[in-house]
């Protein structure tokens, strides 16, 4: 695994949510009701058991707060800080009915595990060897939740990435005023600390192996290649230089410099949260004028309302039923001829106009990766991989989570996935081969 470089245009952004003091996160914790049926729980999707883990916090039990929320999810550390805890197990919290702060739920569960990391906390040991491996292609959450769950078992486990950073997107997208490159590849070491899983990074399938020599190297495959490159608009001037995939652009400051002299205007294009990540930060890297241009209204973007809200704070401004008709410019873009849109997203005669943009970032999705995996033998519904509620697909012995299977949810669900799979297939190992 290659480490990431100490100097990366990340390093400017700062906690958008500080870390708690012991004395704030007992205070928080004592105002936790436990609840018996805590609805909290069922918002989480890898159902850690919230209360309990708050309770051990307000009694000193730092430790074992930790080894609950572990247990339940082994990439607690990271999630405590990217889940979009206001729209899961706080947004569910029962004082939300009364009237009252509901608790922060996400701060407590990063109190807890920032301490098991700090103090080289290790919970888990793996069993006495199995004799059997699993190949995980992707070295994201879902294939480090499966290869943790899997040793646990006994199983042998080899990750294969094409990159050469581990993480996915937790290194690689996880917009920086949430969780810095440097803090996931701490998160990927220590979940490595399992022992038994070989990491193989710059190995590509198709080009370095196939995926018939990755079923004759292993037992059971799991697949959490995430999504593909970034979705281009296919419109005059696409080609000029200063256009570019939100994702891509993303990446590049979570791991390496950028050079944004000569930008006054930058304009992301899309209205989900890859878009409002990336105009949070290209206002946080210093651009003055920066405008989210989303093809939708207000209350129908995808994107979740208080990221959206924060990102206004900031000062980022938005034009609604707006699209783009061509990108203006010699040899780099100036500027974005646009028209607007009625309800029924049709142009509206006589409305063309021009934004100004000296830099854009297209954030309207990404392709999938079903050319990729069709030499596997799964199937695939609207460019996912199908998968049942174990995470198997239409081949045996062949599982998948993470955003190729759902499509692109959040790092809990691919942790939720990537133990739910670990699970089938160690059943799987133990009733076929």
């Amino acid at each position: 695994m290659t480490k990431i470089a100490k100097e990366r245009a990340e390093n400017v952004f700062t906690d958008f949510k500080a870390a708690y003091t012991p004395q704030q996160a007992l205070v928080e914790a004592n105002r936790c009701l436990f609840c018996a049926d805590a609805p909290c729980i069922q918002a989480c999707p890898t159902g850690i058991e919230i209360p309990q883990f708050i309770r051990k916090i307000a009694t000193g039990n730092v430790k074992g707060s930790a080894r609950t929320i572990f247990d339940s999810n082994i990439l607690g550390m990271s999630c405590a800080r990217v889940c979009p805890v206001e729209v899961l197990c706080v947004g569910k919290c029962v004082y939300n009915e009364m009237g009252v702060p509901p608790i922060q739920i996400g701060k407590l569960q990063r109190y807890s595990t920032d301490h098991a990391f700090a103090e080289g906390w290790r919970f888990f040991e793996a069993a006495p060897d199995s004799g059997k491996s699993v190949g995980l292609v992707g070295a994201g959450p879902a294939s480090l939740a499966a290869a943790h769950e899997l040793r646990r078992h006994g199983h042998a486990c080899t990750i294969y990435d094409k990159r050469d950073v581990t993480g996915g997107l937790n290194t690689t997208g996880v917009a920086p005023y949430k969780m810095k490159a440097d803090r996931s590849e701490d998160e990927v070491e220590w979940v490595l600390g399992i022992g038994g899983i070989e990491v193989r990074t710059g190995v590509e399938v198709g080009r370095d192996v196939t995926w018939g020599e990755l079923l004759q190297a292993h037992d059971a495959l799991f697949v959490g290649v995430g999504l593909g490159p970034d979705t281009r608009l296919d419109v005059p001037g696409a080609d000029l230089s200063g256009i570019h995939g939100a994702v891509e652009a993303i990446e590049r400051v979570k791991l390496g410099t950028v050079d944004l002299s000569g930008v006054e205007h930058a304009v992301v294009v899309g209205g989900g949260n890859t878009a409002i990540d990336a105009v949070r930060e290209l206002r946080g890297l210093g651009v003055a004028d920066v405008t989210m241009l989303y093809r939708g209204t207000e209350p129908g973007m995808s994107g979740y309302a208080h990221e959206w809200s924060a990102a206004k704070d900031e000062g980022v401004r938005a034009r609604w039923q707006t699209q783009p008709v061509a990108f203006e410019g010699q040899g780099r873009v100036q500027s974005i001829r646009c028209v607007r849109l009625d309800q029924a997203k049709q142009p509206i005669a006589g409305s063309e106009h021009e934004v100004p943009a000296e830099l854009v970032l297209l954030a309207i999705g990404q392709s999938k990766l079903e050319a990729l995996l069709l030499g596997l033998g799964v199937t695939f519904e609207r460019g996912r991989v199908v998968v049942d509620e174990h995470q198997a697909t239409a081949r045996p012995g062949v599982y998948a989570g993470g955003d190729c299977a759902n499509g692109g949810k959040e790092v809990v669900n691919a942790a939720a996935e990537g133990k739910r799979a670990a699970l089938a297939i160690h059943e799987y190992i133990v009733r076929v081969t």
